[in-house]
This record gives structure tokens, sequence and C-alpha cells, in this order.
């Protein structure tokens, strides 16, 4: 009778198997948790044991991560100043001098129901000539011609830009058909000219940003290197009491991920504070064309992209030092 009232406490004390199971799989997942939290305490105290090396590794990965950005970063902002492709490129569609102004505003509905035409716009001849007066600097002499010189323009909009000047020939043959059209010219050469020198900086860019990426893997290895060295006693210790190698490179890994962290979001400050600086000059610049063009300063998705990078980078440099020399440290 007492024997099986035991049973039967024992037996309600007993966990069931859903709690069983739970702390099967919370155990293990502590004991992870726990071990990568005392490698990044270790890796702390290992960059802030060598605090003046550590401030140069971050400083030279800083500088290798902020010239490839700041770069992108000013680019992609100057495309901006070209800014909208479509009302950047124009045509202008010269009218005969014997066009009427009633005649004009037909061609002008005739050239808006063309088919790749966005928008039109008819430019007088009167209208013309003031604006040529006001922005050529040539107002007086032209105050003192007994005509007017220039002809009437309307100004097109083509719907798309998409292969050059040489995909609007044919809109441009259609424009020279309609009847009082004197002369047609496609405005692109200037668009394609910074369409080219951008491109030509974007390709400059990535390569430069290669040889620093690489330059910056080089950095990292050889600093991982240093600390491996610089604890060589203290891993053959581990490896004798049964470490394994995972354990060993562990807090190494750590170190290139705070080492990218740091670099990261320094590099970030620091384009944030030389775009706003160099942003002065932009604008005194812009404003003697009559534009109010400016940077935008660093854009935070960027900057995220900038930190994340910097840290798979310093991740990525330290596995390819710790793989090598870890390994080769075996005890006698």
């Amino acid at each position: 009778m007492a024997a099986a009232k035991r049973n039967t406490e024992t037996k309600r004390k007993a966990p069931k198997g859903a709690a069983r199971s739970e702390r099967n799989w919370r155990h293990p997942l502590r004991s992870w948790l726990g071990s990568h939290r005392a490698s990044a305490r270790q890796a702390l105290r290992q960059v802030g044991r060598y605090p003046f090396s550590s401030a140069l590794t971050v400083l030279v990965m800083t500088i290798a991560l902020a010239l490839p950005m700041g770069l992108s970063v000013l680019i992609n902002q100057v495309e901006q100043l070209g800014v909208n492709w479509q009302e950047a490129a124009q045509i202008s569609v010269y009218l005969k001098d014997d066009v009427n102004a009633e005649r004009q505003q037909e061609q002008l509905a005739a050239i808006k129901t063309l088919s790749g035409v966005a928008a039109a716009q008819l430019l007088d001849k009167e209208l013309a000539l003031a604006e040529f007066q006001q922005h050529s600097g040539m107002g007086d002499a032209l105050l003192q011609l007994s005509y007017n010189p220039l002809p009437s323009v309307i100004v097109v909009t083509p719907a798309s830009i998409d292969g050059g000047a040489a995909a609007l020939e044919p809109l441009r043959d259609r424009l020279a058909a309609i009847d009082g059209v004197d002369q047609v010219q496609i405005d692109l050469l200037w668009v394609e000219r910074l369409a080219s020198i951008l491109a030509m900086l974007e390709r400059f860019t990535g390569g430069l940003g290669l040889l620093l990426i690489i330059a910056l893997l080089l950095v990292m290895a050889n600093t991982i290197r240093l600390a491996i060295e610089s604890r060589r006693e203290e891993i053959l210790v581990v490896k004798l009491v049964g470490g394994t190698d995972a354990f060993v490179r562990r807090p190494f890994l750590y170190i290139g991920v705070l080492y990218g962290l740091l670099a990261g979001v320094l590099a970030w400050l620091l384009l944030a504070a030389g775009l706003a600086w160099l942003n002065v000059t932009v604008q005194q610049v812009a404003s003697l064309y009559q534009s109010d063009f400016a940077l935008i300063g660093m854009p935070w998705r960027d900057g995220l992209t900038l930190v994340f990078g910097a840290m798979l980078l310093g991740l990525v440099g330290a596995w390819l030092a710790v793989g090598q020399h870890v390994r080769a440290i075996e005890p006698s």
C-alpha cells in the first residue's frame, strides 16, 4: 500500500513529455548563447588591451570604406543634376518665318498627337527673342535690330530616350515631314556626354572599391594573425584541455566583427560630415547656374549598408586568418 502510494507520487512529480522536451532544447540554447557572450567579452577585452593598434586598424578600415562609398554617393546624387532625363532631352522644331500664329497652333496640336511625344510647347519668336535677350547678355545690341531674326520653335519632349539619339531618328523624320517645319534638331548630346562621364566614374569607383576591399581584408587578416600569435600560449592550454578549433576561433571572429562595426559607424559619420561640408560649395556653384541643386547628405539606407558591409568584411577577413593559423597551433 505504501509502495503503491510512493509510485503514484513519483509519477505526479515526474515531468511530462512536453516539459522534458522544452528543457532539452532550452539547455543547449542557453549554453550556446552563454558561449557567444563569453567570446564577445573576450573580443572586447582584446581590443581594449591594445588601444593604439586597435585605433590604427579601425582608422585604416574607415578610410578604405569611406573612399568608395563617398564616391558612390556623390555620383548617385550628381545624377540628379541631370535629374529627369525625359525633361532634359528635347527636340527643337524650328518653324518657317511665313507660318502665322494660327498655323503654329495647328502644328502644335498635330505634334502632340504623334506617337513617342510626351509633351510639346510652342515658343513663338517674340518670346524666344525676349529669353535670348535676358540670358545672352546681348540685350542692348539686339534692341538695335530692325526685325526679329529668331524663328518660332516647338519644343518637343520625347516619351522615351532609351537607345540615345539614334532611337529618336524616326520621330525626328516625322516631325520634319510636317508642313511649315524648317529644321528639326535633337538636343540630346549633353545628356549623352553626362551619362558617359558618370558611367566612367561609376566604373572607376567600382574598381577602386574592389582594390580597397582586398586591402581591408588583408589588414584584417594580418591584425587577427597578430592577435592569435599574442595568445598562442593560451590557445595551447585551451586545446590541451579539449577545446575545439571552433571554440578557439570564435573570439577572433568577434574581434573582426567589432572592428568592422567601429569602422563602419566611423565611416558613416565621416561621410555625413564631409557631404555637409561639401554641400556649402555645391550650393554656391549651383546658384551661379540658377539651380537649387544641393546634396542630400548620407542616406540612411546607404549608411546601414555601409555598417553591415563593414561587419561582414571584418568577419570574412578574420575567418580567413583564423582558419589557417588556429589549425597550425597544436600541442606537441
